[in-house]
């Protein structure tokens, strides 16, 4: 039994159907290129100017020293704008421990999780430096970067920033603060917890070198 022959228009109408496959419209399309000419405005422009209002995804309404950390001159913000509460420092410690600690560690080193595995140490809290620093200065680092850093204002909003930066001072003072610096209580708790760490003591009042006197803040040595 032969082959049956095969249908000479066969070829022609796939090739019909390849055209068909070939339109423009997706290479083509119904839009306005950059810096393309429009003849329906006078102006001849295909890009328009935003309408009076328009604020841009990611800036503030009203910019003012709360939103930037900067005053009416532009200098960093001296003093926190907001009331220090302890409910401010709660938050701005949970929110540190998430956001900050995997590199700057929960003590503010530098040294933290990240760091430990390769990242690049960051500069201590606890340094000259950003001991002197405004708190300004921290809320303007966490807004829009600094070296290795990104900016955080994506992903932290501007009420824990402040939060944040106000954390960071209490965090600094923590490791700096003199004895005399703190309350009778915490003084009482301090001395006592220092004299039964130390060996060699043998009673509350025997302070060694380096304990600091609660009147003066400093210890025998007179440091």
């Amino acid at each position: 039994m032969g082959r049956r022959p095969r249908n000479p228009l066969l070829p022609f109408l796939l090739g019909c159907l390849a055209l068909a496959g070939c339109r423009q419209d997706m290479h083509d399309q119904a839009k306005f290129e950059a810096y393309e000419h429009n003849a329906h405005f006078a102006d001849g422009r295909s890009a328009r100017q935003p309408v009076d209002g328009t604020v841009a995804r990611g800036e503030a309404v009203e910019a003012g020293p709360f939103e930037t950390g900067h005053d009416a001159n532009g200098q960093l913000l001296s003093e926190l704008p907001v009331a220090l509460s302890r409910e401010l420092l709660d938050r701005g410690r949970e929110r540190y421990n998430i956001f900050c600690s995997p590199c700057h560690s929960v003590a503010g080193d530098g040294n933290g999780m990240i760091v430990r595995r390769g990242f690049k140490q960051p500069e201590s809290f606890h340094s000259e430096r950003l001991l002197a620093s405004d708190i300004g200065y921290f809320f303007d680092v966490m807004t829009r970067g600094f070296g290795q850093m990104s900016s955080y204002a994506s992903q932290v909003p501007v009420e824990d920033r402040w939060a944040i930066a106000a954390y960071l001072r209490a965090l600094q003072f923590s490791q700096s603060a003199r004895l005399i610096e703190l309350p009778a209580g915490d003084r009482q708790a301090v001395m006592a917890a220092s004299t039964h760490q130390r060996p060699g003591n043998h009673g509350p009042g025997n302070h060694g070198p380096g304990n600091q006197d609660p009147a003066t803040g400093h210890g025998e040595d007179g440091h």
